[in-house]
């Protein structure tokens, strides 16, 4: 006999979370079932499947709306960076991701700095573009305008 069981998480060689698998009686009942990895997929656990991923896929949705819109706010915003600077315009180490995220949170961005990707280290006075990669599939430019203390 067989048993379909809903994943409440992912099991090697068997499916991912929230995929609903037929399994042999015993290897529901004695293993996956006790341990969390699975419930049985009877009519309110599948209703219940069906509504949060419906959940996710509105958070998903709000998500991505959301990441649209503050792309398109940061990609007329510009930020400015003072650093010290020596001869050339070089500046005494280097503008950071880190430093990025504090001039747009005090302009009121809330923008985490692990999005934020330079590609090569800022070292030098002038204005720069920076990537922000807000969502997958959301990427924005800032303009960052690097200026003497």
């Amino acid at each position: 006999m067989a048993t379909r069981v809903i994943l409440q998480e992912n099991v090697e060689h068997l499916g991912r979370t929230g995929d609903i698998v037929r399994v042999k009686d015993g290897y529901a009942r004695n293993f996956l079932v006790p341990r969390g990895l699975a419930v049985v997929a009877d009519g309110r656990n599948v209703r219940r499947l069906n509504h949060q991923k419906r959940l996710a896929e509105s958070r998903k949705v709000k998500a991505l709306a959301g990441a649209n819109a503050l792309a398109e706010q940061l990609s007329t915003a510009a930020v400015t960076i003072t650093k010290e600077a020596g001869e050339d315009n070089k500046i005494f180490g280097s503008v950071t991701n880190r430093d990025i995220a504090e001039a747009l949170a005090a302009d009121g961005f809330e923008v985490d700095r692990k999005v934020i990707h330079i590609d090569e280290p800022i070292r030098t006075l002038g204005v720069k573009q920076v990537k922000i990669k807000l969502h997958a599939d959301v990427e924005t430019t800032l303009t960052v305008y690097v200026t003497k203390r």
